[in-house]
C-alpha cells in the first residue's frame, strides 16, 4: 500500500515514531534557503542556529533523542562533495549535537556495494522498521510529495538497504570544519 501524505501527516509521522527513524539521502542537493548556502560557499557561513527552520529541526531532534529515540541517516555524496554537500556536512554539526547520527557514503561506493541503483532515485525515511515514507523531489531539490508505504515486501527491502548503507558508510566529519 502506498498513500500520499499531506504536509501535516508527513510532519506528524516524523514526530511520532516510537523507536527508530532512518533516512537515506540520495539527492545531489536540496532546495534549502539559498542565501545560507551562498554565504557558506563565499566563506562567511551563517550559524545554523540563526536559521529558524534549522533551529526548529534541531530542537525536534533533541526532543526525540532525549526520549531515547534513535535517529540516523546516511547521505550519499559525490566524491569530492559538491558545494552544497560541503555546506550540508558543515551544517550537520547542529543536528549531530542534538543527537542525530549522520553517516556518509560516496556515490561510487553506493554503486559498488549495490545500494544504487537498487534503492531507487528517491530519498526515504524508515520509521520503526515497519513504515516507509518515500520522498519525491523535483528538478531543483524541492520536495514534491511524501508517500507512506506499509507493504511488507517494500519495507523489508528498505530495511536491507538501510543495513547496507550503514555498513558501508562512515561518520566523515572532515568536511565539517571547512567554511
Amino acid at each position: 500500500m502506498k498513500r500520499r501524505l499531506t504536509n501535516e501527516e508527513w510532519a506528524e509521522a516524523l514526530r511520532t515514531f516510537d523507536r527508530t527513524a532512518f533516512r537515506l539521502e540520495l539527492q545531489h542537493e536540496y532546495a534549502e534557503p539559498a542565501a545560507t548556502v551562498e554565504r557558506f560557499l563565499a566563506g562567511s557561513p551563517q550559524d545554523p542556529d540563526d536559521v529558524p527552520e534549522f533551529r526548529e529541526w534541531a530542537a525536534e531532534i533533541r526532543a526525540l533523542t532525549d526520549q531515547g529515540k534513535h535517529i540516523e541517516r546516511v547521505r550519499v555524496h559525490d566524491d569530492p562533495p559538491n558545494g552544497y554537500q560541503r555546506w550540508e556536512r558543515w551544517a550537520a554539526q547542529q543536528t549531530i549535537a542534538a543527537g542525530e547520527i549522520i553517516r556518509y557514503m560516496s556515490r561510487a561506493r553506493a554503486h559498488e556495494v549495490g545500494l544504487l541503483p537498487a534503492a531507487g532515485p528517491d530519498d526515504w525515511w524508515l520509521l520503526d522498521d515497519d513504515r516507509l515514507v518515500i520522498m519525491t523531489f523535483g528538478d531543483y531539490g524541492q520536495l514534491v510529495a511524501a508517500s507512506l508505504v506499509t507493504d511488507l515486501d517494500r519495507v523489508s527491502q528498505a530495511r536491507g538497504w538501510r543495513d547496507v548503507a550503514v555498513h558501508y558508510s562512515t561518520p566523515d566529519m572532515t568536511a565539517a570544519r571547512l567554511p
